[in-house]
């Protein structure tokens, strides 16, 4: 499934903990053996692979998790899905309870 016409192919992750968005961008970083691409913006991500990325999603004010990990592709979601599984597989490694909402 597409964001819009012309956004990028996106898988989700969930993870049920509270977390902030930058202490969950370093996890990601490091289950995706990557680094946190434009730290320090608005728009943060963690890059899985040529044309992947993920972003972290996190509620808005005062709700409770979960946070959304959202695995993106501009080549397919087919791709996506692959890398969402192997983020989600780290990630389990590391403790943490992942569910794909897609798949």
């Amino acid at each position: 499934m597409r964001d819009t016409a012309s956004g990028p192919f996106v898988v989700t992750l969930v993870v049920d903990m509270p977390i902030t968005k930058l202490d969950a961008l370093d996890v990601v970083a490091f289950a995706a053996d990557s680094h946190v691409e434009n730290a320090g913006t608005a728009f943060p991500r963690v890059g899985l692979a040529p044309n992947v990325w993920a972003e972290v999603q996190i509620p808005k004010f005062a709700d409770p998790p979960p946070i959304a990990i959202d695995v993106c592709s501009d080549s397919s979601l087919d791709l996506a899905r692959e890398h969402a599984r192997r983020l989600a597989a780290a990630l389990a490694s590391m403790e943490w309870r992942v569910r794909m909402t897609s798949d």
